[in-house]
C-alpha cells in the first residue's frame, strides 16, 4: 500500500514538473505573448511616475455609434475578452479593452499606491484620448469593482453598466483578518502552474476542466518561470491590498444608469476566505444571495442568474453570457 501511494505521488510530481518544463517563460510586459487584436499604449503619469497603459481598440465594419469598454479581472488581462469583442464588433460596437496598470502588457510599478480611483482616472484619460464621450462599461471580477468606481466617478460617461460576477459585493474586512502586503507577496511567490490550475478548477469551473481553460493558467504560470516574477508578484500583492481595503459595496445605491448583473450561481469567490473564522467562512462569497441583494441596492438594475455557472461566465458558458448582454445593450 505504501509503495502504491509513493508511486502515485511520484507520478503527480513528475507530471507537474513536466508541465512546468513546457511553460513558455513570460516577462513583465508579456512581450512574447500575442494578443488577439493590435495593441497600442497610452501614456499616463501617476504619482510623479510615467507609465504605459496597453489597450486594444476593436472597430466594427458597420458602426452603430456605440462603444463598449471591457474591464478585466485580477487574474486576467484584456486578451480573455477576445470572443466577446468579436461578437460586439459584429453587432456594430466599438470595443475598447485596456490592461490596467500592473496587469497584462501595461507597466508594472514597484512603488505606487493603488486605488480604484486611480485606475478609473487612467481609463477615463484613455477614453478622452480616443475621443470616446460615452460607453457601456462591462467589468468582470475585479473589473466589476473598477467599473462601479468608474460609473460613480463618471456617470455622464457611463451610458450603461454591466457587472459580470463582480467581486466586492460584500465587505470582506468585516469578517476576514487584515493581511499585510508582505504576506500577500510571500503567498504569490509560492505560485506554481499546478497550484494555479487547481485554484481555477475548484473556484472557477466547479471541478470540470476543459482544454479551452488552459491558456488562462499557462499565462499566469508563465510569469512564475519568467525573469520578472518578483516584480509581478509584488504588483499582485499591492492590488490584493487595494481590493481588500477599498470596498464599493456601500455605494451601489448611488448608481443611476441602467445596470445589468450577470451572476454565475456556482461562484463562491471571496478574498481571504481561508483566513476567516470557520463559523463565517462558508457564508462568504454566496453569489446567489449576493446577486439578489445587489440588484435590490442598485436602482434600474436587472439581474440575470446563470445556473450551474461559476466565476467566468464569458469563458465557461459563453452563449448564455452573450445573449443577455447583447439584448441589454440594444435596449
Amino acid at each position: 500500500m505504501k509503495q502504491l501511494t509513493f508511486l502515485f505521488l511520484l507520478v503527480l510530481t513528475l507530471t507537474a514538473s513536466s508541465l512546468q518544463a513546457q511553460l513558455k517563460p513570460l516577462d513583465a510586459r508579456l512581450t512574447n505573448y500575442t494578443y488577439p487584436f493590435p495593441v497600442a499604449f497610452h501614456p499616463v503619469k501617476v504619482q510623479r511616475q510615467n507609465f504605459e497603459m496597453a489597450y486594444m481598440d476593436v472597430k466594427p465594419q458597420k458602426a452603430n455609434g456605440k462603444t463598449v469598454l471591457l474591464l478585466h479581472g485580477k487574474n486576467f488581462n484584456g486578451a480573455y475578452w477576445e470572443q466577446t469583442a468579436k461578437d460586439l464588433a459584429k453587432n456594430g460596437y466599438r470595443v475598447i479593452i485596456p490592461d490596467q496598470i500592473g496587469f497584462g502588457k501595461s507597466s508594472k510599478p514597484q512603488a505606487i499606491q493603488y486605488s480604484f480611483q486611480m485606475l478609473a482616472q487612467n481609463t477615463k484619460s484613455l477614453l478622452d484620448t480616443l475621443g470616446v464621450q460615452q460607453a457601456a462599461v462591462l467589468g468582470h471580477s475585479m473589473g466589476g469593482m473598477l467599473a462601479t468606481r468608474f460609473a460613480l466617478m463618471y456617470p455622464q460617461v457611463t451610458e450603461k453598466l454591466i457587472l459580470e460576477n463582480p467581486i466586492g459585493l460584500e465587505d470582506w474586512k468585516v469578517w476576514v483578518p487584515y493581511q499585510s502586503v508582505e504576506k500577500w507577496y510571500a503567498g504569490e511567490l509560492k505560485q506554481t502552474q499546478a497550484g494555479i490550475r487547481k485554484y481555477q478548477l475548484d473556484n472557477y469551473y466547479g471541478g470540470q476542466w476543459k482544454p479551452e481553460y488552459d491558456p488562462w493558467v499557462d499565462l499566469l504560470a508563465g510569469w512564475t518561470v519568467g525573469p520578472d516574477y518578483p516584480q509581478i508578484a509584488w504588483n499582485a500583492a499591492l492590488t490584493y491590498d487595494m481590493i481588500f481595503t477599498q470596498p464599493v459595496v456601500y455605494e451601489f445605491s448611488q448608481l443611476k444608469m441602467p445596470t445589468l448583473l450577470l451572476i454565475g450561481q456556482r461562484d463562491r469567490t471571496a478574498l481571504g476566505k481561508a483566513n476567516a473564522p470557520a463559523a463565517v467562512r462558508e457564508k462568504l462569497g454566496n453569489y446567489p444571495a449576493l446577486g439578489k441583494a445587489t440588484a435590490q441596492k442598485i436602482p434600474n438594475a436587472k439581474l440575470v442568474e446563470l445556473n450551474n455557472v461559476g466565476h467566468l461566465p464569458h469563458i465557461e458558458a459563453y452563449d448564455r453570457f452573450i445573449q443577455p448582454l447583447l439584448a441589454f445593450l440594444k435596449q
